[in-house]
C-alpha cells in the first residue's frame, strides 16, 4: 500500500477536527473533534512507523499508544468539566459560558440608589441558617416564657 493514502486520510481527519473545534458550540461535540484530531495524529504515527525504517522498532506504535492514554485522560477530565458546566448553567452550549469571573460587587447587594420597600424596612437578607446541622428546624431560643432548669444539687 502506498503511504500517501493514510497521510491524506489523516490530513482530512485532522482538518475536520480543527473545523469542529473552531465551529462547534456544543461541549460534547468539541471533545469529539479533539478526539478526531488525536486519532489523525495516531494514523500519521503508525503510518510513519510502517513506512520509515527507524533505529528503534515500533517507535510510532509506542507513541500512538501514549497518545491513546492521553486521549483517555482528556476524555475523563473533559466529561467532568462538561457535567459541572451542565450543573451550573443547565446547558452545554459554550456560547453561554462567561470566560471572566463574575463581578464581586454585584453579590454584595443592591446599589445605593435602590429604594427600600414601601414600608421603610430594609431589604430582606439571606435566609436564617441558625438551625441544627441536621436541618430539622430552628434551634429553640432561651426566653422568659421557657424556664431554665434548676441547677443540679439545688433544693
Amino acid at each position: 500500500m502506498h503511504p500517501v493514502i493514510p497521510y491524506v486520510t489523516a490530513a482530512l481527519l485532522f482538518g475536520i477536527g480543527v473545523y469542529g473545534v473552531l465551529r462547534r458550540r456544543n461541549a460534547v461535540l468539541l471533545l469529539m473533534s479533539v478526539e478526531l484530531m488525536l486519532n489523525a495524529v495516531n494514523l500519521v504515527l503508525v503510518t510513519a512507523d510502517a513506512t520509515v525504517q527507524a533505529a528503534l522498532p515500533a517507535t510510532g506504535q509506542v507513541f500512538a499508544l501514549f497518545v491513546i492514554v492521553i486521549a483517555a485522560a482528556e476524555v475523563g477530565v473533559g466529561l467532568a468539566i462538561v457535567l459541572q458546566l451542565y450543573r451550573l448553567h443547565a446547558t452545554i452550549a459554550l456560547d453561554t459560558v462567561a470566560l471572566a469571573p463574575p463581578d464581586d460587587t454585584a453579590a454584595l447587594g443592591p446599589p445605593d440608589d435602590t429604594p427600600f420597600p414601601p414600608d421603610g424596612s430594609p431589604p430582606p437578607g439571606p435566609p436564617d441558617r441558625s438551625g441544627p446541622p441536621d436541618g430539622t428546624g430552628p434551634r429553640p431560643e432561651a426566653s422568659a416564657e421557657q424556664p431554665h432548669p434548676a441547677p443540679v444539687g439545688a433544693a
